[in-house]
């Protein structure tokens, strides 16, 4: 009769594992500070409830907005200088172009004194020289630009940042108060992504071999989800026993433990 017993949990634990597992949001989410400033505003009233589009922590931007005016600005300025330095240059190069054949002609009369000769050879290489810094201020515009552009979007970033917008998350908590000053890693915020739901489970190393193909039950009840990850590194808590989650549907309410077998059919 013992062995008849034994063979009959064998053959159960051959065909089936029980498991039990709270039912988790999908994914959560800490949320730490981009930025360093004033927070000005947090909506603790939100917690427990779906986020929208709508900032629920805002950080003091004043001076970045007025940095950005600024550099807006000053981005125009240059912007409109480049333009005239490129039609100076090419002014510069049609006036050094009739000189260089103008101080051949005048090179090779022989009427022309060694004087007027060189009054004329100072007279391109001014012009040459001219051109050259105008080259020169060309690069240090664009050079110029180039920072104002990078530091335009640093600001545009840093302003955007100072918003903390997750939506269609739940807020699961919030980690500072109006009034305090957070630094860039400050935590600021728990949301979580309840749009599925997480079981993880711990099984052993023989259970892995097919267990994609195992048909999932929970609380008795047969349903149509499968195995969806599988860490096949040990883990480090339970030692000897390997990771595995199932994707469900949201529940109504989450952290309920349920009952969990995986069975082969």
């Amino acid at each position: 009769m013992k062995i008849l017993l034994y063979l009959m949990v064998s053959v159960h634990l051959l065909y089936a594992s029980v498991y039990y597992s709270k039912v988790e949001p999908f994914k959560i989410k800490n949320i730490s500070s981009d930025v360093s400033g004033k927070v000005l505003f947090c909506d603790e009233d939100l917690i427990g409830k779906k986020l929208s589009k709508k900032a629920f922590i805002k950080i003091d931007d004043v001076i970045d907005r007025a940095q950005l005016k600024d550099v807006v600005q000053k981005l125009q300025y240059a912007q409109e200088s480049l333009e005239i330095n490129k039609k100076i240059l090419t002014n510069l190069q049609e006036i050094l172009k009739k000189k260089r054949v103008n101080y051949k002609k005048t090179e090779a009369l022989k009427i022309k004194s060694r004087i007027d000769k060189d009054r004329e050879f100072y007279d391109l290489v001014t012009s040459e020289n001219t051109l050259y810094a105008t080259h020169k201020e060309i690069n240090n515009l664009k050079s110029t630009i180039a920072d104002l552009q990078l530091k335009k979007i640093e600001l545009q970033k840093s302003i955007h940042d100072k918003k903390i917008i997750e939506n269609g998350y739940v807020l699961y908590s919030i980690a500072v108060k109006e009034g305090e000053f957070v630094n860039k890693a400050t935590p600021l915020a728990k949301v979580a992504d309840t749009s599925k739901a997480l079981l993880t489970i711990y099984v052993d190393a023989e259970i892995l071999k097919g267990i994609d193909k195992r048909v999932v039950y929970i609380d008795d009840k047969k349903t149509n989800y499968r195995v969806s990850r599988v860490l096949d590194i040990a883990d480090s808590v339970n030692i000897s026993k390997y990771k595995v989650q199932i994707v469900i549907k949201p529940p109504k309410i989450f952290s309920q433990l349920v009952k969990v077998e995986l069975k082969e059919e």
